[in-house]
């Protein structure tokens, strides 16, 4: 592909518009192309030769005094006087892609244009980096050539050199990423939808577009693997589309639904059990370390296309029993004074919320609470209003204002003495330690972003876990 980008760029003025992560990995593959005419680099943090950024050996076979920069507020104000921009991620445009003069691309077009006949793209707002992960997983486990790339924290042009003629690249797409594409993956899985980055996008209908870039330039003999709620309209989606769904084990044969995940009921002891074309796997609930429904619905996901790549249930199950899950998506910590606690950092909604509540039978205390990006909380005010949850610990910005909405809205809100209103996660912990029961459970699931309080969710759920564990 370098050989590619290398045409791509021949003879161009190139900007390079963010300098984080992807927008490093792509210098130095541009530096590797050699053929761009000039490169500049455009971020709002001031960059010189003498940053940090640049002491990577990976710079040290290039003489970088020719690159230029333009930093500053005011970072993006010269897009048009270049041939190529290349966008990453993360960056907001302050205009319609369409008003701007030059070429605006990121890694992820580029590489879909080189790679696409056999990309495996994942997306959806919650469970897409454990169904990319757990695909890759099993896919390698089975000696299938997956290579793993993509929003995970791999940016794309970073495996070039490891993919061969047979690999198979499993990629993360976050709506950012997909929002510009031209082109869709030949395996497109869209797991679902939820109001989210509205800060971002203003409106959910833009939020819901950019997402559906998945599927929308797929063609005749790709496949889409979606929620039934989610599923494209009649003529927008040329793909062979299977939806993918939960039921109870009661409900019956679905007609409608090409791959299911039938769920027992909670006096029944048959596991969860997918059934998909003429196959049924038993999912060994036991024997693995995801939790709960939600998390066997993304594991249908890759039932699917596991299938579809000639896997059989033996070497399914095998992967599936040696994947280890991600941080920070409920993940057992420890247990602490006779309290197990639980870091769901990754929680940003309140569905994850709700279902991490779900899955954690004996939840005691849950702390809440972070950015307010202005999405809304009614369909978590609800279900706490009925919840057995014995204590509701509301922090920061969202966590505040969710208070105030439950005494606004909610009179018959079961036992209001439940909600307790703390600053900062530190102080949510600390109360936690108080009044959580032995031998129940508190989580971490915050159903917002930590943007302005931590760099990341990561940060949030390495925080939590230190403050468990203080003076342990």
């Amino acid at each position: 592909m370098i050989e590619y980008i290398k045409k791509r760029i021949n003879n161009k003025n190139v900007l390079i518009l963010g300098f984080g992560r992807e927008g490093q990995s792509t210098l130095k593959t541009f530096l590797e192309a050699g053929s761009a005419k000039n490169i500049t680099i455009a971020d709002q943090k001031v960059l010189s030769l003498e940053s940090d950024v640049f002491a990577d050996e990976a710079y040290a076979d290039y003489d970088l005094h020719a690159l230029k920069f333009f930093c500053g507020p005011q970072y993006q104000d010269s897009c048009d006087d270049y041939d190529l921009v290349m966008k990453s991620p993360g960056i907001v445009l302050k205009k319609e892609i369409s008003m701007y003069q030059t070429e605006i691309l990121s890694q992820m077009q580029l590489f879909f244009e080189f790679y696409r006949d056999r990309i495996i793209g994942i997306t959806g707002t919650k469970g897409k980096s454990t169904t990319t992960t757990l695909l890759y997983h099993i896919l390698k486990e089975s000696g299938r050539p997956a290579i793993l790339a993509g929003n995970i924290g791999i940016p794309v042009f970073d495996i070039l050199h490891e993919i061969t003629d047979e690999s198979i690249p499993v990629i993360e797409l976050s709506c950012h990423q997909l929002e510009y594409m031209t082109m869709s993956p030949k395996w497109g899985i869209l797991l679902n939808i939820y109001e989210e980055h509205l800060d971002h996008y203003g409106t959910l209908d833009k939020y819901i577009a950019s997402k559906e870039k998945i599927y929308e330039n797929q063609k005749d003999g790709d496949y889409l693997f979606v929620n039934p709620d989610v599923r494209p309209e009649n003529g927008r989606c040329r793909a062979n589309v299977k939806t993918v769904d939960i039921k109870n084990c009661n409900a019956g044969l679905d007609e409608g639904t090409d791959i299911v995940l039938y769920m027992p009921l909670d006096s029944e002891q048959m596991p969860p059990t997918i059934v998909y074309k003429n196959r049924q796997c038993k999912i060994p609930t036991t024997k693995i370390s995801l939790l709960g429904a939600h998390n066997y619905l993304d594991i249908a996901y890759v039932y699917g296309v596991c299938c579809e790549f000639g896997i059989s249930d033996e070497e399914f199950i095998k992967g599936l029993k040696s994947y280890v899950p991600l941080p920070h998506r409920l993940q057992y910590i420890g247990t602490v004074d006779g309290v197990a606690y639980y870091d769901d950092s990754i929680s940003t909604i309140d569905e994850t919320t709700i279902q991490a509540l779900n899955t954690i039978k004996n939840a005691d205390t849950v702390l809440i609470g972070g950015m307010d990006r202005g999405i809304s909380y009614v369909n978590l005010e609800r279900y706490l209003a009925e919840s057995n949850v014995a204590h509701i610990i509301l922090m920061e910005d969202t966590g505040k204002r969710i208070y105030e909405e439950i005494q606004a809205d909610y009179p018959d809100f079961l036992h209001k003495e439940r909600l307790y209103v703390v600053d900062h996660l530190k102080d949510a912990v600390e109360l936690a330690k108080q009044i959580t029961k032995k031998g129940g459970s508190c989580i971490l699931s915050p159903a917002a972003a930590s943007y302005g309080i931590f760099k990341n969710f990561e940060e949030r759920g390495e925080v939590f876990a230190n403050l468990v564990n203080q003076n342990q």
